[in-house]
């Protein structure tokens, strides 16, 4: 029996339009056909659609006619295999579309992990490739993972590019959309560096200012229109998780040539203009992860590099299995609505959402 992949495409020139497709699973030698257990999505899947043509995020799961597949992280389980070295009945960890299924092509394949080099995604970025392998059914932080692993890392990263560049000789950082997943990673990494790391000031919209200044990783939070408030004549990065056009501009104008590191990296508020050109400061720039990842392995080796990586999510975890509470959401009518809230920006940043077909 032919197994039938449902999909969820959205318009890649008007994210507001979105449908569910059908198609035919073809599994060839040296395959395999993975049934999507469940997916986290986040604000970070929302740029990964903003972003798809800049990053060339839409390539991953390539869909026809203008339309795209937004890339989520998530579990699978293996329910067909035409490679010796995979076995059905295996759950994987990764990198998958919207979908039911996903036909995968399995290579360097190590008792712990494969890269997955089907032909669309061949030439592709080894960081998104990479599946861990797993006969357990669950995991450490098993609905944590997919939620908020991939935003961490993401964190991690970021914070330890500022470590590594002596914070750019910026006395006090500034997080856009401090609420985010992402930013409060960050501010969360910046928190254990103490006393070394800048003084990290969260700013975020009015009503999130609670729930941000409860965790306690920053040491103040502002609203978006207070920051003329902030002193300006201290040396200041600002990491940008917004994509704010006007907040980041009200930024790189308040502070001038004090500015010394403008890092820009999520589109929280997808929607909003893009900063104009030619700001004081520090020339705003695009941070991508995966250049870090490659510094910090030939530095540290894999093995150190996941040594690290590892302590530091598990210390988050820890701490976010006391914050975010994770909402479960089953059915295409459930995923079609969860993907137009946080397109909306209607989602409470204390939650976490999981879904399944």
């Amino acid at each position: 029996m032919n197994t039938q992949i449902r999909e969820f495409i959205v318009n890649r020139n008007d994210l507001a339009q979105s449908k569910w497709v059908e198609r035919e699973a073809e599994v060839e030698d040296g395959q395999i056909l993975a049934e999507i257990e469940k997916f986290a999505f986040t604000a970070n899947n929302i740029t990964y659609a903003v972003a798809g043509d800049m990053l060339n995020y839409w390539s991953f799961f390539p869909a026809e006619g203008g339309w795209g597949k937004i890339p989520v992280w998530g579990f699978a389980n293996v329910v067909q295999s035409k490679n010796k070295d995979v076995a059905v009945g295996e759950r994987l960890y990764g990198y998958f579309p919207m979908a039911t299924h996903l036909v995968m092509q399995p290579e360097k394949v190590t008792p712990g992990s494969f890269l997955d080099l089907y032909k669309s995604r061949r030439e592709l970025h080894p960081v998104y490739n990479s599946y861990t392998r797993s006969n357990a059914q669950t995991v450490p932080h098993d609905d944590l993972q997919p939620i908020l692993r991939p935003l961490y890392t993401t964190s991690f990263l970021i914070d330890d590019w500022l470590a590594d560049n002596g914070f750019f000789g910026a006395k006090q950082a500034l997080v856009l959309s401090a609420s985010s997943k992402t930013g409060l990673g960050l501010a969360f990494g910046l928190h254990r560096r103490r006393p070394d790391a800048p003084k990290t000031i969260g700013i975020t919209s009015r009503g999130n200012i609670g729930f941000v200044n409860g965790l306690g990783f920053y040491d103040r939070t502002i609203a978006y229109d207070d920051i003329a408030s902030l002193d300006a004549s201290m040396p200041t990065l600002v990491v940008d998780f917004a994509g704010n056009g006007e907040v980041l501009a009200a930024v790189h104008n308040h502070f001038g040539d004090k500015l010394v590191e403008s890092t820009q990296v999520g589109l929280s508020h997808w929607d909003a203009g893009r900063p104009p050109s030619g700001l004081p400061g520090a020339t705003p720039r695009f941070f991508f992860a995966p250049d870090q990842v490659r510094k910090r392995t030939n530095d540290w080796g894999k093995e150190g590099f996941d040594t690290k990586l590892d302590e530091s999510w598990n210390a988050f975890a820890e701490h976010a299995d006391k914050w975010l509470t994770v909402e479960h959401g089953k059915g295409e009518e459930a995923i079609a609505h969860i993907y137009a809230e946080m397109r909306a920006g209607r989602i409470n940043p204390a939650e976490g959402h999981i879904l399944t077909f």
